[in-house]
């Protein structure tokens, strides 16, 4: 091969790099261009999936959402997370969190409480699947405020069914 042929394969490499650093780009912009964001979320709750109401382990499957604002207070009312396969919960009741405050979305039955920090989905069933699954945040206006794709195997190295995104 000829150094020609060769610089003009690295410079169409550059190239496609470069593009496919740009082409990432505006997703990871819209990423972050919320003060709400995930900050980490139980996908497989401990013990043996259970979704009954009574006695089921659905309470142990949460969300987190943090305000990542030094100085706004956000209301959750009207944002939706969903997952992969378009299961979705909204926060239908208002539920202020102030500068680095977050709270706890579970699954089951139970009473929503500011002072705990929890928001109940009222749903016995999971919504996270134990080994893959994508998680999305929208904004009341139906504009993405986060988003976060993970693989038991990629993401939860000490497998305690735990991933943490945002610090």
């Amino acid at each position: 091969m000829n150094v020609r042929h060769v610089m003009a394969i690295a410079a169409a490499t550059a190239s496609v790099i470069s593009l496919g650093l740009v082409a990432a780009a505006p997703a990871q912009a819209a990423e972050y261009s919320s003060a709400l964001k995930i900050r980490g979320v139980q996908y497989d709750a401990p013990g043996s999936d259970s979704n009954k109401c009574s006695g089921g382990n659905t309470k142990n499957e949460y969300l987190t959402i943090k305000n990542y604002s030094r100085t706004a207070t956000v209301n959750l009312k009207g944002y939706v997370v969903k997952d992969a396969v378009g299961n979705k919960f909204t926060f239908k009741s208002s539920h202020y969190l102030q500068p680095g405050d977050y709270v706890s979305l579970r699954g089951a039955h139970g009473t929503d409480s500011d002072a705990k920090n929890v928001v109940y989905r009222q749903n016995c069933n999971f919504i996270w699947n134990n080994d893959k699954d994508t998680i999305y945040l929208y904004k009341p206006t139906g504009s993405r405020a986060d988003v976060h794709s993970y693989t038991k195997k990629a993401n939860d190295r000490d497998g305690n069914g735990y991933i943490t995104y945002h610090g």
